[in-house]
């Protein structure tokens, strides 16, 4: 198996991906339109005041972002699941590791980027500083990775469950609270004009230590779940 080889079985599987998406289009918005809809609906049930928006609306953003990837999480691997694919994945003479980097990046090119690109709307709804705004648009770049490489460990656990819903929701929101902490205090703290490096740095260390890990996490419980 030679590098070429299998950076083309890493862009066959991310294509693949991304053309199943667009099929399903109705499924990928459904995620987008969750984390508009849940950060427009606040302002109108605790207020309109400017001062209590901004204090709340970066918690209000990350939790409704947090949960919209939680929403999300199903699509990763249940359609290959039904179709057979998911044993060929592990039956392929490739890393399987490398194959999860290409799923989860999909998963993110689906979900976590849109939120990205109307963050700064939701973020003038909320009457953000601009400040806050540019923050927040770094904590999605650097949180969202990490919430599709953590769900995508649990999701490998719970494919092979019926109803593994409820058991994904608590084996992934425990370890998505420090992303959520430490992303929703960066916006804050920018809003309020103090340094926030500390916070981003320590999203930083929390991407670098998910990238490192689930990729081989993944490969592991997806073997546990198909044996």
């Amino acid at each position: 198996m030679t590098t070429a080889n299998l950076s083309q079985a890493f862009m066959i599987l991310l294509r693949r991906d991304l053309t199943l998406a667009y099929r399903r289009r109705s499924e990928m918005i459904n995620p987008l339109l969750f984390f508009v809809l849940v950060t427009a609906l606040f302002p109108l049930g605790i207020g309109a005041d400017p001062t209590l928006l901004r204090e709340v609306g970066p918690g209000i953003i990350w939790v409704a972002a947090l949960l919209a990837a939680l929403l999300s999480l199903d699509m990763i691997f249940r359609s290959d699941f039904d179709d057979g694919s998911l044993e060929q994945l592990l039956l392929s003479p490739h890393p399987l590791s490398i194959l999860m980097i290409a799923k989860v990046f999909a998963h993110w090119l689906i979900t976590g980027l849109p939120l990205l690109v109307v963050a700064p709307l939701l973020g003038v709804l909320l009457d953000l500083p601009g400040a806050a705004i540019r923050t927040l648009l770094v904590t999605l770049a650097l949180g969202t990775p990490v919430l599709s490489l953590i769900g995508t460990i649990g999701v490998a656990l719970t494919v092979g469950l019926r109803k593994g819903g409820m058991i994904l929701s608590l084996l992934v929101l425990p370890l998505y609270i420090p992303v959520l902490i430490f992303a929703a205090n960066a916006v804050a703290t920018s809003g309020a004009g103090l340094p926030v490096e500390a916070h981003l740095s320590l999203l930083t260390a929390l991407l670098v230590l998910a990238v490192s890990l689930s990729p081989a996490a993944t490969a592991a419980a997806l073997r546990i779940s198909l044996s």
